[in-house]
């Protein structure tokens, strides 16, 4: 350890990598997306050392980086000024640089963004945390794929199994499943709520519901639990898919015999009577991706970026802010994308709170709408969005901490053949 008297975190932490790992190996998709959180947390951990531990870590993972002197760097400032896209001479004599040879610094080489002397590199702190995170991704890549390959005797152990099957889109955070708000909503403002205080995915799902009558069963589980949390009773549930439905191609008979049963087992009146809860961030982005025809899922993860550009122009999100998200979404950060978004369409600066569940960012936009919270503002950039009627999204119609919801997960496969007739 590099630092001796922070033993037992860092053997917590080591801990955890390792179950991860584990957790986050058995399939291309979790692998990478496991790859981009170690890299972030990683780079942050990397940028907030002092520079005599920066220097020991690189020593330890034998990275033989060496600060060159002060002396040294300013005998050759003017060449590193130069050599270095970016850095002014100020810059030159705030920063670190290290010497790196040239096989670990061939691509600053290739670009012609770097100080090359006696066959050595000569980076600056801002490029050297490029080439050690670039180090750490190959070798945690190729430590998953090796995990990978043992998942068959480590998944025999019935102890670890359960933990392992669950643990890549469990979720730990208030229990959205409690009925705080039963009964609170009508069924004439959800059109409103839509607009003002609906996650994308959730907004995309009620605006697809409206234009074609009809959701498949994967919306419908997304998007009926959904509804369930915000405050529709039984009853309004029944009444609000029976009306839609009936306005496409489903009679009331039909309705009745097919649909009404699912969505009573969905509120625990039917079959095993358990009580579902609706789906969080991770189990929307890491679950039954979406096909042609359907529009559940998360539009960040799952949409075509010039699909999620147009939705978001239509949306009158501003261009600067539009690509923010993009880069966000590129990046594989679709839960911070989703956060830009809420900051966008509430015009504020900063949120103040990690987004991870749909119901939770229906909660906190009305709490904030209702100046139950409050944030930093910025200046107003998003025309007039959150004033946009209900007719505009609809023009074709006339807290309590909790543990991972692995039960629920598991019982969730029973509702889901409920849902199966399309």
């Amino acid at each position: 350890a590099l630092v001796e008297d922070d033993y037992d975190a860092r053997r917590k932490d080591h801990i955890s990598h390792f179950i991860l790992r584990l957790a986050y190996c058995q399939s291309e998709e979790l692998r990478r997306w496991f790859l981009q959180q170690e890299m972030d947390l990683f780079r942050y951990r990397f940028n907030e050392l002092t520079d005599n531990l920066r220097q020991k870590f690189l020593d330890h993972v034998n990275l033989k980086f060496e600060a060159i002197s002060e002396d040294l760097k300013n005998e050759w400032a003017n060449d590193l000024c130069a050599s270095t896209p970016g850095l002014t001479m100020i810059k030159v004599k705030e920063q670190m640089f290290y010497k790196v040879g040239l096989a670990d610094a061939v691509e600053l080489f290739r670009a012609r963004r770097v100080f090359i002397k006696d066959g050595f590199a000569y980076v600056p702190l801002k490029d050297i945390d490029a080439i050690v995170l670039n180090n750490y991704r190959t070798k945690l890549s190729k430590a998953l794929a090796l995990t990978a390959r043992s998942l068959p005797s480590i998944q025999s152990d019935e102890r670890l199994q359960p933990l392992l099957n669950h643990l890549s889109h469990s979720y730990v955070g208030p229990d959205y499943s409690v009925q705080k708000n039963t009964g609170k909503i009508s069924l004439e403002q959800i059109d409103a709520l839509s607009v003002k205080s609906f996650p994308l995915c959730m907004r995309q799902l009620h605006k697809a519901l409206r234009e074609n009558h009809h959701l498949r069963h994967g919306g419908r589980m997304q998007y009926g639990l959904f509804l369930k949390s915000i405050g529709l009773t039984l009853e309004q549930a029944l009444e609000f898919w029976k009306k839609e439905f009936t306005r496409g191609k489903v009679d009331a008979d039909k309705f009745d015999k097919g649909y009404a049963y699912s969505i009573r087992h969905s509120y625990g009146k039917e079959g095993r009577r358990t009580d579902y809860t609706p789906y969080s961030c991770m189990k929307i982005i890491m679950s039954n991706p979406p096909s042609q025809g359907d529009y559940h899922g998360c539009p960040f993860r799952h949409c075509d970026p010039e699909l999620l550009k147009q939705k978001l122009q239509l949306y009158k999100v501003p261009q600067s802010g539009t690509n923010q998200i993009l880069e966000l979404v590129k990046g594989m950060h679709y839960q911070l994308a989703c956060q830009k978004y809420f900051e966008l369409t509430h015009d504020v600066e900063d949120i103040g709170f990690s987004l991870n569940h749909p119901n939770q960012y229906f909660a906190e936009s009305q709490k904030l709408l209702s100046g139950g919270r409050e944030v930093k503002k910025e200046p107003s950039h998003v025309g007039n969005s959150q004033q946009k009627s209900s007719g505009q999204e609809s023009t074709n119609s006339n807290s309590t901490p909790t543990s991972s919801n692995t039960a629920t997960d598991a019982e969730l496969e029973g509702l889901e053949e409920y849902f199966a007739e399309d």
